[in-house]
C-alpha cells in the first residue's frame, strides 16, 4: 500500500484578522509542489475561530487553487450535530477525497452520543467520512469500540487520530484489521515513521507547514523502502518538532515560525498568545539551525 502526508494547512489572516485567501492559497502551493496532500479548515487551520460561511469559501479556494492535483480532506466538525451536518453537506458538493469530523467539543458526549452524531452526518453526504479523535484539546475521545461499530457504516472510510499515545493508534489499527477498507492517519509529527511501519495509511501533519519536503521525504522513501532514508528524515523532522513545539503551543509555534518566513502569513485571531520577540528569536534560530529560513 502507498503511503500518503496529508498536512494540516494553515489559515493566513491580514491585520484586521480577515482570512487572507491570497496567501493561503501560496501556502497550498508549497504543499502541492512538494507533493502533499492537505487537510482545509484542522487544527492548525484555526477552524475554531472561523464562521461557517468563511470555512465554506476557504475550502472552496482551495479546491480551486488545487484543482485535482493533490487530495484534499476538510474538517466540518462543530460542537453540534446540526451544524457539522450542514457544514459537510455544504462541503459536499466540491469534490474532496473526505470529510473529517472532529469529535463535538465544549458538549460531553457518551460513546452512544458520539455514534449517532457520526453516523448523522455520514447518513447526510456522500463523501467519505473521516472520523477526527482530538481529546486533549475536544475532551471527547472516541473508543476503539466505537470506532470499530462506526467502522462498519458504508460511508465512514477512516480516522484521524491526534491523541498522540501509540497505544490509541495500535487500537484503531486493529479495527482496520477487522474492517477492510477502513483507513487509519496518524496525527503526531514525531510519530509518522513508526506509524507506516505499523500499518496507517498515512500521516495528517501540522509541522508540515514549516517543512514540506522534509515530510514528504519521510513518505517517498518509505514507499522506496529505504528506511535508512526514511528514519534519517524521521529524525530530522522529529528534532524540529521537539524544538519547535518546546517554545509554546504547537500550532501557534507552527505559524509563527511560517511568518517568519513570510509575513502574509499573518497571526492568529484572538485570544490566541502572540509570540514575544524573544520566542521571535529562538525560532528563527531552530528555522536557521534546520536550512528552513528563505
Amino acid at each position: 500500500m502507498t503511503r500518503n502526508a496529508y498536512v494540516a494547512l494553515v489559515t493566513c489572516f491580514n491585520d484586521d484578522e480577515t482570512i487572507n485567501f491570497a496567501a493561503t492559497r501560496a501556502q497550498a502551493r508549497r504543499q502541492v509542489e512538494a507533493g502533499n496532500d492537505l487537510m482545509v479548515c484542522g487544527t492548525n487551520g484555526d477552524f475554531s475561530a472561523l464562521m461557517f460561511d468563511e470555512k465554506v469559501r476557504l475550502v472552496e479556494e482551495i479546491a480551486d487553487e488545487v484543482a485535482g492535483r493533490v487530495r484534499i480532506i476538510a474538517n466540518a466538525g462543530c460542537p453540534s450535530t446540526y451544524e457539522t451536518v450542514r457544514l459537510a453537506q455544504a462541503f459536499d458538493k466540491l469534490g474532496l477525497a473526505g470529510t473529517a469530523v472532529i469529535t463535538p467539543y465544549f458538549i460531553a458526549c457518551t460513546q452512544d452520543g458520539m455514534v449517532r452524531h457520526f453516523s448523522t452526518v455520514a447518513d447526510a453526504v456522500t463523501t467519505p467520512i473521516y472520523l477526527y479523535d482530538i481529546p486533549a484539546r475536544t475532551q471527547n475521545h472516541i473508543e476503539p469500540e466505537t470506532a470499530l461499530k462506526l467502522a462498519g457504516h458504508g460511508n465512514i472510510r477512516g480516522i484521524k487520530d491526534s491523541g498522540g499515545a501509540t497505544e490509541s493508534v495500535e487500537a484503531y489499527l486493529e479495527v482496520a484489521r477487522q474492517v477492510p477498507g477502513f483507513e487509519v492517519y496518524c496525527a503526531p509529527d514525531h510519530l509518522v515513521l513508526w506509524g507506516l511501519q505499523q500499518g496507517c495509511s498515512g500521516v495528517i501533519s501540522g509541522l508540515g507547514n514549516v517543512a514540506p519536503d522534509l515530510l514528504a521525504s519521510i513518505i517517498r522513501a518509505f514507499n522506496a523502502s529505504d528506511i535508512a532514508a526514511a528514519e534519517a528524515a524521521q529524525e530530522n523532522f522529529a528534532g524540529l518538532r521537539k524544538d519547535l513545539y518546546a517554545l509554546g503551543f504547537p500550532p501557534a509555534m507552527v505559524k509563527r515560525a511560517l511568518f517568519t518566513n513570510d509575513a502574509s502569513v499573518g497571526l492568529s485571531r484572538q485570544p490566541a498568545l502572540l509570540p514575544d520577540a524573544a520566542q521571535d528569536a529562538a525560532i528563527r534560530e531552530i528555522m536557521a539551525a534546520r536550512g528552513l529560513v528563505q
